[in-house]
């Protein structure tokens, strides 16, 4: 009875072994799948990595557009401009504003075209701000007038398919008029 067993057992450790060795042969793929499309949409970003400097982004313009709702709509314009010696190629924009550390407005533009190299172009893209954004920053800025002082960051990327999105960053500082001080 005792051979019987160890029969068994001995059947049963060899199928959880080979098991084994296919579910780790498979997470190895799974692995390297993963590590493949993580360095695919990460290096291209990366312009420091392929000797290239990152895309210059600054607001050019603020234009308002019809409001929809309680929704706030301006034209954002964005001078991009790529100290790099290959030009740059996009197919979309997308945008995110924050204002003291809050999501603030967003935007999308199916806009397409090419910064040339050591050159610049002017993007135009339609923000939202929704009426929560608007509300929240309308009682922060109550805050912020005393020192006159709102921090901002633009994030966004050139869309330029899997591999060719550039993304960028631009932040500062917005200065407030603060009352009591008479401009000279």
């Amino acid at each position: 009875m005792s051979s019987m067993f160890r029969f068994h057992a001995l059947r049963f450790t060899r199928r959880s072994a080979h098991r084994s060795t296919r579910l780790s042969t498979l997470a190895r793929l799974v692995m390297f799948a993963a590590f493949t499309v993580f360095a695919a949409l990460t290096l291209p970003g990366c312009a420091g990595l392929l000797g290239g400097d990152p895309l210059r982004v600054s607001v050019a313009g603020i234009e308002p557009l019809p409001s929809q709702g309680l929704e706030m709509r301006f034209n954002l314009k964005l001078r991009v401009q790529n100290p790099n010696d290959s030009a740059v190629s996009f197919s979309g924009v997308s945008l995110d504003l924050e204002l003291n550390g809050k999501p603030f407005a967003s935007g999308v533009s199916d806009q397409g075209g090419t910064v040339p190299r050591f050159g610049e172009t002017l993007i135009t893209v339609p923000l939202t701000v929704p009426a929560f954004s608007a509300v929240r920053q309308a009682f922060a800025f109550a805050g912020a007038t005393q020192s006159g002082q709102i921090p901002y960051v633009l994030r966004g990327k050139l869309a330029g398919g899997l591999i060719g999105t550039t993304r960028f960053v631009d932040q500062g500082t917005l200065s407030l008029p603060v009352p009591g001080i008479a401009s000279r």
